[in-house]
């Protein structure tokens, strides 16, 4: 194996031409880390947000990427779960950089579970953020139980296709928001109920939401007040929610959540259980060649993506 590999990288913050395909130094596994050859790597607007400088702080130069599945290289001391040659996927090292723009990630061994045999590296390398972001936003925060109403809005995309699967499996009613073109994508995750939010003003519409996770961010989060129920939980995901949003919440009787997802290796194995039963699938809008991460960041900054965009690697 190559002391060298090939990585994505940036020197500076700014647009998608700012990533660069270089060679770097192999990362080496440390006791209870393993090595894992990526073979695919996710792309979520937190990738491009980092990119153009969305922290500061962020230190330069920089690999974005935080999902990936791959297959273990190399054990730290310590590791008994895996061996080289297994199938593995995860989110590793979030919000700190992980580098998995790359041909080799090292990280703890429990951010990893095993991959499905029924989902390509492809698919299991686009679900590990925003699966764990839809679990543990439903599951762990909100304790979604069956029966109640899951308000999920931008239902086609990354987080929001796997919310709505995770909400319908725990038995619960789900309203879906997408654009005209989209609806049926969503009606085929299971949404008992699509709206169109193109033409419909949702908050006025839904009502009694014990769960609203919302996509969209601040600008939209005050119109979907209306919708929450006393008592229920409001979580809004990647833009945050306005302040006024949050106020009118709590004065209604609604619990908010700011949810990060965390690097889970037991919630992984939840969701593979889910993809087991045949109650969870990823959507791939565009795979990527990992050079042309640049043509990957400009497709999502779009906000147009069914699902998920992918890097193979």
């Amino acid at each position: 194996m190559s002391e060298r590999m090939k990585a994505i990288k940036q020197q500076s913050f700014g647009g998608p031409e700012v990533l660069e395909l270089v060679e770097v130094d192999r990362p080496v596994p440390d006791g209870t880390h393993v090595l894992v050859r990526v073979r695919a790597a996710g792309v979520n607007p937190v990738d491009w947000k980092i990119r153009s400088g969305y922290d500061p702080d962020t230190p330069l130069p920089y690999t974005v990427g935080w999902e990936l599945s791959g297959v273990v290289e190399e054990l730290g001391v310590g590791v008994t779960r895996f061996a080289p040659g297994d199938e593995v996927y995860g989110l590793v090292w979030f919000p700190k950089e992980a580098g998995a723009y790359a041909e080799y990630v090292a990280a703890p061994s429990r951010q990893f579970a095993r991959k499905p045999a029924s989902l390509s590296h492809e698919e299991a390398g686009s679900l590990a953020l925003v699966g764990l972001t839809a679990w543990q936003a439903l599951v762990d925060t909100a304790n979604l139980q069956p029966g109640q109403r899951v308000l999920v809005t931008a239902a086609a995309g990354g987080v929001g296709h796997v919310a709505v699967q995770v909400a319908k499996a725990r038995g619960a009613y789900v309203i879906g928001t997408a654009s005209t073109g989209k609806l049926d994508f969503v009606r085929s995750l299971g949404a008992d109920e699509v709206i169109d939010y193109t033409t419909t003003d949702v908050g006025q519409t839904v009502k009694d939401a014990d769960v609203v996770l919302d996509m969209v961010g601040p600008d939209y989060t005050l119109g979907l007040v209306p919708a929450m129920k006393p008592g229920g939980h409001f979580i809004p995901i990647g833009g945050g929610a306005s302040p006024e949003s949050v106020e009118a919440a709590k004065a209604k009787g609604v619990n908010v959540h700011l949810v990060l997802a965390e690097p889970d290796g037991h919630g992984l194995d939840q969701l593979n259980a889910l993809v087991d039963a045949g109650k969870l699938r990823v959507e791939i809008d565009t795979a990527y060649a990992l050079a042309d991460a640049a043509k990957a960041h400009a497709h999502s900054q779009t906000g147009r993506v069914r699902g998920k965009l992918v890097l193979v690697v």
